[in-house]
């Protein structure tokens, strides 16, 4: 159990990582990136999760170079992790792609290489080969000593599994967790949660009548096949489960959930209880499950909030009550539907 900033947990391959980590997606490049990285390490955060795709590692990297300073701290007291983008799936761009994220964050090696999400068959016919094909690029860079570590992110067991016999197997996987999506359950209750996103989105009116399954909760899903019961979607395993069993550390992307999950009435009273925020909530409700939360926040005040999170126990009842909240704060993107 993670009970302080300090406390690590440690890879298959014995590199410890801090229990909680900081976030920088939409941390917008230049002063945004780089201030909320100086003040995380200034409160104690070690854990500094980027990527590519953020477009802001110019700015996470300039942050790290003053925090060390102003912190008297050396490069190897932080753990920084990258992530190789979809689109550099192939050998050699993933080879290009982790090199060019060194050069913009200054650093000669990075703690934790992820891909950011796995090919698939409902987008790829030759999904597993891309797979194989990334993996060694991200095994040839861990074995360089250009990264002391490697994962991946937004993979189901499927797309794990086939890795798990090869020499050197995922450590870490990245995922969307927080109350209001556990990461467990069946693709149609999530496509009735989309359709209805979608629709409030957009300012338009849906009809109830077509969705797929407004009566089922996720656990009845799983009893498909049951009399007078059919299912449009698939029931898939509970990835956190399926990854503590194979050894692999989950993190937690989003831990707070979009807007609506900070507002839920659950959390709000829980908050109250424990005289905490929701996003406290959230974030200790996550470690009490052995997850990795990577909080993120540009404003100093949330950033020092989301530490102070070591000091209390969420009671087994309420962990249980919030585990048992309906589909809230999804960001509607799964491995079988994302259009990458």
């Amino acid at each position: 159990m993670i009970n302080s900033l300090s406390d690590t947990v440690t890879l298959r391959n014995g590199v410890k990582m801090p229990g909680i980590g900081f976030g920088t997606y939409k941390s917008t490049e230049g002063n945004d990136a780089e201030e909320s990285v100086r003040e995380a390490i200034r409160v104690g955060m070690r854990h500094i999760d980027a990527a590519s795709f953020y477009k802001n590692e110019d700015g996470v990297g300039r942050g790290i170079s003053e925090a060390l300073i102003e912190n008297d701290l050396g490069r190897e007291d932080l753990f920084i992790t990258s992530k190789v983008w979809t689109v550099d799936k192939a050998y050699d761009d993933v080879i290009r792609s982790c090199c060019e994220s060194l050069k913009r964050l200054g650093l000669e090696y990075l703690d934790l290489l992820l891909i950011h999400w796995p090919a698939d068959d409902h987008a790829y016919p030759d999904w597993k080969e891309i797979n194989f094909d990334t993996w060694r690029a991200f095994t040839a860079l861990y074995k360089d000593g250009l990264v002391r570590a490697i994962g991946v992110s937004n993979y189901w067991p499927e797309h794990i599994e086939p890795l798990m016999d090869l020499e050197v197997p995922p450590m870490v996987d990245q995922l969307e967790y927080h109350p209001g999506y556990m990461q467990n359950g069946c693709t149609a209750v999530l496509d009735n949660y989309r359709k209805t996103y979608y629709a409030e989105r957009a300012g338009m009116p849906y009809d109830p009548n077509d969705r797929i399954r407004t009566e089922y909760t996720i656990d009845e899903c799983a009893a498909d096949g049951a009399p007078g019961r059919t299912c449009s979607g698939f029931c898939f395993d509970d990835v956190p489960a399926y990854c503590k069993s194979r050894g692999i550390i989950v993190e937690a992307w989003s831990p707070l959930g979009r807007a609506k999950v900070l507002q839920d009435p659950l959390l709000v009273s829980l908050a109250e209880k424990y005289g905490r925020t929701t996003s406290q909530i959230c974030l200790r409700w996550e470690l009490q499950h052995e997850i990795v939360p990577l909080p993120k926040s540009v404003h100093a005040d949330r950033i020092k909030e989301n530490t102070e999170i070591f000091d209390f126990d969420l009671s087994a009842e309420d962990m249980a009550a919030i585990d048992a909240l309906p589909i809230s704060g999804f960001s509607t993107h799964t491995p079988k539907d994302v259009p990458w």
